[in-house]
C-alpha cells in the first residue's frame, strides 16, 4: 500500500517485530471501551482492526475517521482472535479527518439484525459492517480469478451493448426512450445472446464476459430485481462435451480456492425426463435422499373424493414427529395454494394416518407394497391436477429437506440437467418451444422433418447445485435451414424469424460455425462461497424487493422537459 502522511501501516498489517516502532494509522473509530483510567479505542479500516491506548479524555464517537501516530506495544493482554492481537498503538498524536456526527441509525456491527430496508436506505453503513465488507471483497477477488482462468485458457474478454433492441422472448425488458428517434426505444439487455452467437460469426473463436443484464421481473431470494452479473461464455467448433469440461474444471479450481472443498472432475448428468420422474423438479437438491413415488395408478380409482381422478404423488421420509408436524406440513401446502396433505405413519407394521379410513384394504395393501414402507417411515401424500401435483410435491421435497434436516450445508453437489424436450403443449393444446428456440435439435433437419415434435430432444442443459439452478446453455443452432422448420413447427412462419431475429438470421446465411456455450449467475455463484440464501447480500449496491434503491431515492420522477426531450407524455393514475 501506498505510505503517505496519514498511515505508515494499515490496521491489519502491524505484528509482534513491529513493537518499539512509530507508526501512523488512520480508519474508522470501531469501539471505545474506558478502563480505570486508560481509554481502549479499536481503529478498523479495510484491512483490520488495531488497538490505540489512548491518554485523551475526548475520544471522537464511533465510526469517526481520525489519524493516529503513536508507538507499538507488547499486549499485557492479548486477543489470539486478531491477527494484530499481539499488539497495540500508544496513541501520542490525533488528529479527526471526518467526525461522525449525526446518530448512527444502527450499529454497525449489529447490522445483520437490522431490517434490511434501513440497511439499504443506508448501505455505506451497512457495507462497514466485517461480514458484510468482506463478501464485497470476495466478489471482488472471485471476478480477478474467473477472468485469470478465462484469459489463460483462450477465451477472449468482449463487451456487448447495453443499448440494444426488445426482444420478444423472455423476462420483460428494460425500456429506454430515444430522443433521436422519436417514438421508438432501447432495451437493456437480458443476456448478450445474440451478440455473443454473432461474434461467433465473426470469427472469434473463444468469448467471455462478465455481463450485467437487465430483467424486469420480480425479487425472490436467489434473484435481484432489475440489474444481476452472469459469467457468459461462447465457443466456436465445440460440442456440448466441451462446454462441460470448460466449466467442470472452472467450477473446480472456484472451489478449491475460496471455499476449500475439492470437486469430483465430472459432475453428474442427469435426464431432465429422469429429473422430473424422481424429483418433479429440473433442479433437484441432490444432497436431499427423497424420491418422489408416484401412486396415480394405484390410487386415482379410488372412491376416495381426494385421490379420485388426481395425479397422485408421495415422498416417504423417516419421520416419527407429532401431530402437531403433520399439521404444520398440511398448512405449509395450504399455503402454497394446495387443498391439503394426505399423511400416513408406519410403525408396528400398522398403517395410520389422515386418510387410513377411506381407503379399501387392496388400497392400503398396493400403498405398502408399491412405497416399499418400513417401521418409521411416513408418507406424505399429494393429489391434485397433474401440474399442481408436481409442483407441491417439489415444493413439499424441499421443505422436509429442511425440516428434517437432511441437508449438509457444507455439501456442494452438482448436476448437469440434459437432453431437455425440443416442445411442449401449451394450455390449449398446441405446440410451443419449451425452453430456447436458438438450440439445436439433436437429430437435426431430420428428426424436425420425421419425428413428433414432443419426442424431439435439444441440446440444452442447465447446471444445478443445491437445488439452484446455477447455468444455463446449449449448443446453438447455425443453420437457417433449421431454425425456420424449427419456428415453423411452433407456429411461426418465415416472417417472424426474419423481423424479429434479423441480425442473427442474416449472419447464419453468411457462413456459420457450429457453435456452443453457456452463461452462469455470477451473483448466484457467490452466494454460495458467502454461505448466504439472501442474493443482495452479494451486490455492493442492491435494489429492494420492490425494485427500489433507497440510498438514492430511485426510481424517481423526471421534470416535464426530460419528458418531452424523448416525446414521452406520462399517463399515470396519481
Amino acid at each position: 500500500m501506498t505510505r503517505n502522511k496519514y498511515r505508515t501501516h494499515n490496521c491489519g498489517e502491524l505484528r509482534i517485530n513491529n513493537v518499539g516502532e512509530v507508526v501512523t494509522l488512520s480508519g474508522w473509530v470501531n469501539s471505545v471501551r474506558k478502563l480505570g483510567g486508560l481509554t481502549f479505542v479499536t481503529l478498523r479500516d479495510h484491512f483490520g482492526i488495531t488497538q490505540l491506548l489512548v491518554n485523551e479524555e475526548d475520544v471522537p464517537s464511533k465510526e469517526s475517521v481520525i489519524s493516529v501516530t503513536g508507538k507499538v506495544l507488547e499486549r499485557e493482554s492479548k486477543n489470539p482472535k486478531m491477527p494484530t492481537g499481539d499488539i497495540e498503538v500508544e496513541v501520542q498524536k490525533m488528529e479527526v479527518l471526518g467526525a461522525c456526527k449525526n446518530a448512527l441509525p444502527f450499529e454497525i456491527s449489529d447490522a445483520q439484525n437490522t431490517k434490511e430496508d434501513l440497511r439499504l436506505k443506508y448501505r455505506y453503513l451497512d457495507l462497514r459492517n466485517q461480514e458484510n465488507h468482506e463478501r464485497i471483497v470476495l466478489r471482488s477477488k472471485l471476478l480477478q480469478f474467473v477472468r485469470n482462468y478465462m484469459h489463460t485458457n483462450n477465451f477472449m474478454e468482449v463487451q456487448t451493448p447495453i443499448l440494444t433492441a426488445s426482444s420478444p422472448e423472455g423476462a420483460r425488458d428494460f425500456l429506454v426512450p430515444s430522443r433521436l428517434n422519436p417514438g421508438k426505444f432501447y432495451a437493456l439487455p437480458q443476456a448478450p445472446q445474440q451478440f455473443k452467437q454473432l461474434l461467433m460469426m465473426s470469427g472469434f473463436d473463444n468469448y467471455f464476459q462478465i455481463a450485467p443484464c437487465f430483467r424486469d421481473e420480480d425479487a425472490r431470494a436467489d434473484r435481484s430485481p432489475g440489474e444481476f452479473y452472469q459469467m457468459d461464455m461462447e465457443m466456436s467448433f465445440a460440442t456440448q462435451e466441451d462446454v462441460f469440461a470448460v466449466i467442470e474444471d472452472l467450477m473446480g479450481k472456484i472451489f478449491a480456492e475460496f471455499a476449500d472443498k475439492k470437486l469430483e472432475p465430472k459432475f453428474e448428468r442427469m435426464k431432465f425426463s429422469d429429473a422430473m420422474r424422481d424429483y418433479c423438479s429440473d433442479k433437484p437438491d441432490l444432497r436431499n435422499p427423497l424420491k418422489v413415488i408416484d401412486l396415480t395408478d394405484i390410487l386415482s380409482g379410488s372412491e376416495f373424493s381426494v385421490f379420485k381422478g388426481k395425479t397422485i404423488k408421495c415422498l416417504k421420509a423417516k419421520c416419527d414427529k407429532t401431530r402437531k408436524f403433520y399439521d404444520e406440513m398440511t398448512k405449509f401446502i395450504q399455503d402454497n395454494e394446495g387443498k391439503g396433505l394426505c399423511w400416513f405413519k408406519y410403525n408396528d407394521n400398522e398403517l395410520s394416518g389422515s386418510a387410513v379410513k377411506f381407503l379399501s384394504e387392496k388400497e392400503i395393501a398396493d400403498l405398502k407394497n408399491t412405497t416399499e414402507v418400513e417401521n418409521g417411515d411416513s408418507l406424505f401424500i399429494i393429489a391434485d391436477e397433474e401440474p399442481k401435483a408436481i409442483r407441491l410435491i417439489s415444493t413439499l421435497r424441499n421443505k422436509l429437506g429442511v425440516e428434517l434436516e437432511l441437508l449438509d450445508d457444507k455439501d456442494f453437489r452438482f448436476v448437469w440437467i440434459v437432453d431437455f424436450p425440443f416442445y411442449e403443449l401449451d394450455d390449449d393444446g398446441k405446440i410451443e418451444f419449451s425452453h430456447n428456440p436458438f438450440s439445436m435439435p439433436q437429430g437435426g433437419l431430420d428428426d424436425l422433418l420425421n419425428k413428433n415434435p414432443l419426442d424431439i430432444y435439444a441440446f440444452q442443459y442447465d447446471l444445478v447445485l443445491n437445488g439452484v439452478e446455477l447455468l444455463s446453455g446449449a449448443v446453438r443452432n447455425h443453420s437457417p435451414e433449421i431454425m425456420l422448420k424449427a419456428f415453423e413447427i411452433a407456429g411461426y412462419d418465415e416472417s417472424v424469424v426474419y423481423n424479429k431475429f434479423p441480425a442473427l438470421f442474416n449472419a447464419f446465411s453468411y457462413g456459420a460455425p457450429p457453435h456452443a456455450g453457456c452463461a452462469f449467475g455470477f451473483d448466484r455463484l457467490l452466494m454460495f462461497l458467502c454461505g448466504t440464501t439472501i442474493i443482495r447480500d452479494v451486490i455492493a449496491f442492491p435494489l429492494n424487493k420492490n425494485a427500489q434503491d433507497l440510498m438514492m431515492s430511485a426510481p424517481s420522477t423526471v421534470t416535464e422537459k426530460q419528458l418531452k426531450d424523448v416525446h414521452i407524455k406520462l399517463d399515470v393514475d396519481n
